[in-house]
């Protein structure tokens, strides 16, 4: 579903113009998790803040880190540092981030009561004071990125208090008592429309959902808990905000991914790296955008191999408006020299 410039918006913004339904060469380029551990100047800014959270709530220093991959590599797009979970954050629930392990959210949501807990709205204030402070320094032609969690993914952690490989609480709460989830579900797209709105008023020119586990439900869990939350997300700030495209991120959606998109109405939608390419943009609706989707492990492992992966995405998706990309997020053991390459092949310079 493209959208139309607002007046007066730069037009030499590649990833813009691809999002808004143009096809363009050198396919514009950013990867998720751009801005991270991979990277040796982050894990000295890390080191030095401390905590993730530490980290993310530092504005300057969130900032930073944000800009740090534009500063070595021609990416088109800059995307906010922050995490999913500043929207339980806000909502009420603790987090915090253990060492080795992960995120920690308490109380836990498959015992607790949604409402006890106490919102806190200004814990987002900081996340978009770091929006505002990139803005300010990045370069016209790039593009800055707002995201947010996905509702069903947000709120496998929230019910859970942490990550896990198969959700199985959250989905046993689906299936037990899905008028809770449901609940859960509707505090998170609310105070997400209000999040990405918010990121959107600093300077975001373009917003992403990431539904990073949106694989592990049935497709009639799928359409109840990922497909209608989202859509109710995307037509809200499509009220106000009609010229800032949404880039939809449903991991693992395989063959329902077609359905995602005509429901959803997303303007692009982002494809892991199980999707075929050649498959999707068969499958996919006509002209509209498509993000992805490199493994991450062929990033990993460099030359030929990912050579040819590479070729076989921008082929496979030459009549379509695309943004390359990976099919997650980067690993944080990829040489430094493996991105390089991989922007040096996108822009047609090896």
């Amino acid at each position: 579903m493209p959208v139309s410039p607002p007046d007066g918006v730069s037009q030499d913004k590649p990833l813009l113009a691809v999002l808004r339904g143009e096809r363009r060469d050198p396919t514009p380029l950013w990867l998720m998790r751009q801005a991270g551990r991979y990277l040796p100047e982050y894990r000295q800014l890390r080191e030095e803040k401390g905590s993730f959270l530490e980290l993310v709530y530092d504005s300057d220093a969130a900032a930073e880190v944000t800009l740090q991959p534009l500063e070595r590599f021609d990416f088109d797009a800059a995307i906010l540092f922050s995490d999913i979970l500043i929207v339980p954050f806000s909502i009420g629930q603790n987090l915090t981030f253990v060492t080795g392990e992960g995120p920690r959210l308490t109380p836990v949501l498959g015992s607790a009561d949604l409402d006890s807990l106490t919102a806190f709205p200004a814990r987002l204030d900081p996340i978009y004071e770091t929006v505002r402070k990139v803005k300010a320094r990045l370069s016209p032609a790039t593009t800055l990125i707002g995201f947010a969690g996905a509702p069903w993914t947000v709120a496998t952690y929230m019910v859970a208090g942490e990550g896990s490989r198969d959700q199985a609480e959250t989905r046993r709460l689906a299936y037990g008592d899905p008028k809770k989830l449901d609940s859960i579900i509707s505090r998170i797209e609310k105070v997400t429309v209000d999040y990405l709105s918010g990121q959107i008023e600093a300077g975001a020119e373009v917003v992403q959902l990431f539904d990073s586990w949106s694989g592990s439900l049935s497709p009639k869990q799928f359409e109840r808990f990922v497909i209608a939350p989202t859509a109710r997300i995307v037509t809200k700030l499509k009220k106000k905000h009609p010229q800032v495209p949404v880039i939809g991120f449903p991991r693992g959606a395989g063959g329902k991914i077609r359905a995602y998109t005509e429901e959803t109405g997303v303007n692009a939608v982002g494809l892991d790296e199980t999707a075929d390419p050649v498959w999707a943009n068969r499958e996919l609706p006509a002209g509209l955008p498509v993000q992805g989707n490199l493994d991450p492990l062929a990033l990993l492992a460099g030359g030929l191999e990912m050579k040819s992966s590479v070729r076989r995405i921008i082929d496979a998706f030459a009549g379509r408006p695309h943004v390359f990309n990976l099919g997650h997020g980067i690993l944080q053991d990829t040489p430094v020299s493996h991105v390089e390459q991989l922007v040096g092949l996108v822009k047609g310079r090896r």
